[in-house]
């Protein structure tokens, strides 16, 4: 309340930036008195329905957030903001998306969580498209429009109501992190209901919290087994819809995985939660594994951000991607596409150890399906281009191992391709890499 009674007062003129949530039925008009250097506005947590018209008036918005607000229908009145590049309206009502109503500056939509069945024929022009969140609504189909959208690179489609997945989309030359899970054409991976230890949960000793996403809480436990206290990690899901998807799926996925060096082991389902909740335990990660990357900011879109001062050896980089290429194939193998292949999903320790997390954007196909399995693996193959890309960067190029280097630059090319047919795929990508990773070996002995 304290930041409506400072805009009323005429007290936030000259900001560029406004965070307004508490309850509020109309819009305020004095954010208008704001025009000249309104850049971000963010009124998630409100009840607003409607924008006035005279909401044209901030010419300087580049940034919009309307979540968990009460819209029916997308306001048109967003055509004349013609800066606009971010548009969020997560959980809202929206049943309506009419034709031509989204800036062309439009570079991420979020409309999770909504009741959308059908989207405009013009979605197509929306050039500038990197990032669309789409999951939670009730989208049957997908006009083909949407193959205009050449640099759409993330996808969000769970939980709708598509009966089939257009081959067609998959041939987006740009799109690399995508998510459908939870869909009528959805099958269970098969594994996901094998037989697994059940352990209660009070035999487990809860302690610190290790991290929280939008799927869940991980935490450390101590479970006493045999007389030996085993350290574990344990994730309580919290069964909402994520931009990603739904939590039980993310769970199935988790089960289904199998055995890799370079993925966390499932240990057991968690039984009799206080609260009925669906929980895992899982491999603990060593406290000294680190994430390699940082989420994407609203600058960067849809590429992982790095601290400033981080870098990593050419050697280094190289074995890292060359264990995320070998985790790649096996997930591929197993008809999974993990969704959200990114340096933040990533750990690391100081040796380039590494082991790839987060399945909440995972999806299961049918492996025997090889068409479908070459499209999906060579859709998640760009994504990899992204990862090598972003090494060596970090890795400072002192015209040393320059042969490597220039190996890798090549590889990067190939998975790039913005002609997914012609992406390698990753069991050749690991064999690149392993050639690679083997000859600097035996340079470093």
């Amino acid at each position: 309340m304290k930041t409506l009674e400072q805009l009323k007062a005429g007290k936030l003129l000259g900001q560029k930036k406004l965070t307004l949530g508490c309850g509020l039925t109309e819009f305020p008009e004095e954010i208008l008195d704001m025009a000249e250097t309104l850049e971000f506005l963010d009124m998630t947590n409100n009840n607003l329905s409607t924008l006035p018209k005279t909401f044209e008036k901030l010419k300087n918005l580049k940034i919009l957030f309307l979540s968990n607000n009460q819209f029916r229908e997308l306001p048109t009145v967003l055509l004349e903001c013609h800066q606009l590049s971010i548009i969020g309206f997560r959980n809202n009502q929206i049943d309506s998306l009419p034709e031509n109503s989204l800036p062309l500056t439009t570079r991420w939509l979020i409309l999770t969580d909504n009741n959308l069945s059908t989207l405009p024929d013009s979605i197509g022009e929306l050039k500038y498209l990197q990032k669309f969140m789409l999951s939670g609504n009730q989208i049957s189909s997908l006009p083909k429009s949407l193959l205009a959208c050449k640099n759409l690179e993330l996808f969000r489609l769970a939980a709708n109501q598509m009966n089939a997945l257009p081959s067609w989309l998959l041939t987006l030359p740009k799109l690399s992190w995508f998510a459908y899970a939870g869909n009528p054409f959805c099958a269970k991976h098969p594994s996901c209901d094998m037989p697994l230890k059940e352990v209660p949960w009070d035999e487990l000793e809860i302690k610190e919290v290790l991290g929280e996403g939008a799927s869940g809480l991980i935490s450390k436990a101590i479970y006493n087994k045999d007389g030996s206290a085993l350290e574990v990690a344990v994730k309580v899901f919290k069964g909402e819809m994520t931009s990603d998807g739904l939590p039980k799926e993310e769970m199935d996925i988790n089960i289904s995985l199998g055995h890799h060096d370079h993925l966390v082991d499932v240990f057991a389902r968690v039984t009799h939660h206080p609260e009925g909740k669906d929980v895992l335990m899982l491999e603990l990660i060593p406290a000294h594994y680190t994430n390699l990357g940082l989420p994407p900011t609203l600058e960067s879109c849809t590429r992982d951000v790095y601290p400033k001062e981080f870098t990593l050896t050419l050697s280094k980089s190289i074995k890292l991607l060359k264990d995320m290429a070998s985790a790649g194939r096996h997930l591929h193998e197993h008809g999974i596409m993990h969704g959200d292949f990114y340096a933040h999903n990533i750990m690391l320790d100081d040796e380039a150890n590494s082991i790839i997390g987060d399945f909440g954007a995972a999806s299961y196909y049918e492996p025997s399906d090889l068409t479908m399995r070459d499209a999906l693996e060579r859709l998640e193959v760009r994504a990899f281009g992204c990862l090598i890309e972003e090494m060596l960067m970090l890795s400072k190029n002192d015209g040393s191992n320059q042969e490597h280097r220039e190996s890798l630059v090549k590889l990067q090319m190939a998975c790039l391709n913005e002609n997914s047919l012609e992406r390698p795929l990753f069991k050749n990508i690991f064999q690149t890499l392993k050639v690679n990773w083997d000859s600097l070996a035996i340079m470093q002995k």
